[in-house]
Parts: structure tokens; sequence; C-alpha cells
């Protein structure tokens, strides 16, 4: 779905995996990030610790672009 979306709205996707146990690290608290599976549109987190419908990514991206 991410790749779609990208290439439909013209942005950059950056997917970032690791494997569970490096996301319940100290170092990875330190960086501020959402809890995996998280998505962000530039500084907001959309979703976090859960999935997203396509409809609900298409419009955060588009209020994102605005």
């Amino acid at each position: 779905m991410m790749p779609r979306l990208g290439a439909k709205y013209n942005i950059e996707m950056v997917t970032i995996e690791k494997p569970n146990d490096e996301y319940m690290t100290d170092e990875y608290f330190e960086l501020d990030l959402p809890v995996a599976p998280a998505i962000m549109v530039g500084d907001e987190i959309v979703v976090e610790g859960t999935d997203i419908s396509k409809k609900k990514l298409g419009a955060a991206i588009k209020a994102g672009l605005q």
C-alpha cells in the first residue's frame, strides 16, 4: 500500500523495519518515535500500535501536504 500511495501523491516514503525487541529498548524510546507499527506524516503521528485503512492514510497524507 505504501509504495502506491507514495507514487499517487508524489511523496517519499521511508520504511523502518527492525526486530520487535529493538523497539522496546531505552535507546529507541530516547528517539521519541512512536511505538511500532506506526505511521507518521511529517512530524505528526497518524497511527501508533495498530493498522490503518488505505482511505484514512490517504486522507492523512492529503492533510499533511496542505
